[in-house]
């Protein structure tokens, strides 16, 4: 349902080693006729180097868990999305009605057995990855100042091409989804994490 808006794994992995390889010559592979023509210590230093340089790929790969979490986010977004229309509740947490933040918690609760921060002001806190605003990915946590004092006080997850799911206001219907790049949201925008980065590995690996 969400395909559309999840990165493809293969795609995310191929065009960070791309990144990784424009800013960081990697060592090229060591063939025979190299071996050959040079002396003792010098085979073993092209060995080393490129027993080096897997070792690093192979940490790349283990390391790379906030990259490879599109089916956990779909997850999240599914579930989302199937509570459109749902009644706002200030201090909400369950599908009888949410605030923004009781929203959140609950999607990521439920579906990455992840424990938000109850407020706002919290959440924007939580110690994962800072997101630029050009390279958002679904289930990324954006943050909001929408009382004018420059201080957080809305947020909603990330779905892709620029729109966001959210437990908006009594007034606007609950649960449903906005453009990122509306005037007012693009103005209030404060900032985006990828709470993800911090899911439990069984939950990323069951999923």
């Amino acid at each position: 349902m969400l395909n559309r808006f999840a990165p493809l794994v293969p795609l995310a992995l191929v065009t960070l080693l791309f990144g990784c390889a424009a800013h960081t010559p990697v060592s090229q592979h060591v063939t025979e006729s190299q071996v050959q023509k040079s002396t003792p210590s010098q085979a073993s230093a092209l060995y080393q180097e490129e027993l080096a340089t897997e070792k690093e790929l192979a940490q790349f790969s283990e390391n790379s868990k906030p990259y490879a979490l599109p089916a956990l986010a779909d997850s999240i977004l599914e579930r989302g999305m199937s509570l459109i229309g749902t009644r706002y509740r200030y201090g909400g947490t369950s599908e009888s009605g949410f605030d923004c933040s009781g929203f959140i918690g609950y999607l990521f609760r439920e579906e990455a057995g992840m424990k938000l921060p109850r407020s706002t002001r919290e959440m924007i806190n939580v110690d994962a990855p800072l997101v630029a605003r050009n390279n958002l990915k679904p289930g990324d946590l954006l943050f909001f100042s929408t009382n004018g004092r420059g201080r957080v006080s809305h947020a909603g997850i990330y779905l892709g091409d620029d729109q966001f799911i959210h437990s908006s206001s009594r007034r606007s219907g609950g649960v449903r989804i906005d453009k990122l790049g509306d005037s007012y949201w693009s103005k209030t925008f404060m900032e985006a994490k990828r709470a993800l980065a911090m899911a439990p590995t069984s939950v990323v690996a069951r999923k």
